[in-house]
Formats: C-alpha cells, structure tokens, sequence
C-alpha cells in the first residue's frame, strides 16, 4: 500500500487494523497518501502513544464494550506447560468438530510438538506451518485446515496475520 508504484485514484478512508503492528513511519506514510484523508485505527492492544493523543484530544477514541449478540466471551486459562492439559483442550475441540491454533514461538520446537500430539492422541491429524516454509507450501497447509483436513494447526505467530477460521476455537 506504501510502495511508490501504487497509485491512489480517490482515496478517501483508510483503515488500519491492528494499529500495533505497524510502526510510525509507516502509519505517517499511509496518513500521507491523500490530504484529509479519513483515518479509522483500531486496536485491543491500545498503544501507549495513541492513547496519549486520544486523551489530548488530537484524536477521537471510541470504546467497544460489549461483544456483538450471541458472541460468547473469550475464556483464557494461564497453566504450566503440561502435554495432559494439552490433549484435553485438543481432545475437547475435536469432540465438537473444532479446531485448534497451537502457536509456539520456536520452529525447532514443532516437530516435537506434533510428535507428542500424535502419541498422546494418534487419530489427531496435526499439520506445522511457519513463516519459513516456501509460500506455496504453506498455503497449501492453511488451505488444508480450512477444509478441515487437520485438528490442530502447530504454528508460530504467523496465525496471527490475517488468517480467520470459524472452526478454530482454541488457541
């Protein structure tokens, strides 16, 4: 969207979406693609230096606190890491048809990771992607859990960019 060969023909509301993951320059570079041009930034993780602009009043803050109908709220559970607790989140997503994220901030520990799912629970159909697999490799692994062709999908954070599976319930 900032790169110079992009050419805007009539601009007029930009919308960024997880506001803290990008950073100031490139914000300013996408505020600075058309004059006035209306800004909507949204954020669950309101970042320190915004939020010191809404309350100075150089920018409008609204506030979403109630869910939409019919959404359930977000259960978080903080626990040591156990390979029981594990396969009863897992086992519980696969009893209803669900899905589940198992994100892990080290590639090296992927492999490990599907090794003990598919011992603990071996009809559990477990697929790895990360962010240094080939493209067209990984696709194909996102693609296959879309169409339900896994239970859980061992990841880095990359889930976090833009990808949204109804079925996938647990992370």
């Amino acid at each position: 969207m900032i790169s110079k060969t992009v050419k805007w023909h009539d601009l007029g509301l930009l919308i960024i979406d997880e506001e803290q993951k990008f950073g100031v320059s490139t914000k300013e570079k996408l505020r600075q693609l058309k004059v006035n041009v209306d800004t909507l930034t949204m954020s669950a993780t309101p970042i320190p230096r915004t939020l010191q602009f809404s309350l100075m009043g150089a920018r409008d803050m609204s506030i979403m606190r109630t869910p939409p109908p019919n959404r359930y709220p977000i259960h978080t559970e903080l626990v040591t890491f156990s390979s029981e607790v594990i396969c009863d989140a897992i086992n519980f997503e696969m009893s209803r048809n669900g899905q589940v994220y198992f994100v892990c901030d080290r590639i090296s520990k992927l492999p490990e990771l599907k090794m003990l799912i598919e011992k603990h629970i071996p009809d559990c159909r477990v697929a790895i992607g990360h962010g240094q697999m080939k493209p067209e490799d990984l696709e194909k692994i996102i693609m296959g859990f879309i169409n339900y062709d896994y239970d859980v999908l061992l990841s880095t954070t990359i889930v976090e960019n833009g990808i949204d599976i109804s079925n996938a319930n647990t992370i």
